[in-house]
C-alpha cells in the first residue's frame, strides 16, 4: 500500500515538473520569437517579412505532410523534417496558449 502511494507520489511530481518546464520552455520560445521579429524589422522590414514567411510555408508543408495518408517510400528528408518541425510548433503552441506571460 505505502509502494504504491510512493509510486504514485513520484509519478504526479514528475508529470508536474515535465508540464512546468513545458510551460517555459513555450514561453521562452514565444518571447525569443516576438523579441528576434521585433529587431529583425526594425533592422530590415523586407527580410523579416520574406523568412516569416518562408517559415510558415515550411510549416504548412509539415502540417500538411504529417496530416495526408502516407504511402510506402514517398516522404523524403524534407518532409519528415517539416512534419517534425510542425508537431514540435504545435506542441509548442499548445503549451504556450496557457502560457500568462506578461
Amino acid at each position: 500500500m505505502i509502494r504504491s502511494v510512493g509510486s504514485f507520489l513520484k509519478e504526479l511530481l514528475v508529470e508536474v515538473a515535465g508540464e512546468a518546464v513545458m510551460t517555459v520552455a513555450a514561453c521562452l520560445a514565444v518571447a525569443g520569437l516576438a523579441l528576434a521579429f521585433v529587431m529583425g524589422w526594425q533592422h530590415s522590414p523586407l527580410v523579416t517579412g520574406g523568412v516569416g514567411g518562408a517559415l510558415l510555408v515550411f510549416l504548412a508543408y509539415g502540417g500538411w505532410e504529417l496530416l495526408r495518408p502516407a504511402k510506402p517510400g514517398r516522404r523524403g528528408r524534407l518532409a519528415g523534417v517539416a512534419a517534425t518541425t510542425f508537431a514540435v510548433a504545435a506542441l509548442f503552441t499548445a503549451y504556450a496558449w496557457s502560457c500568462n506571460c506578461p
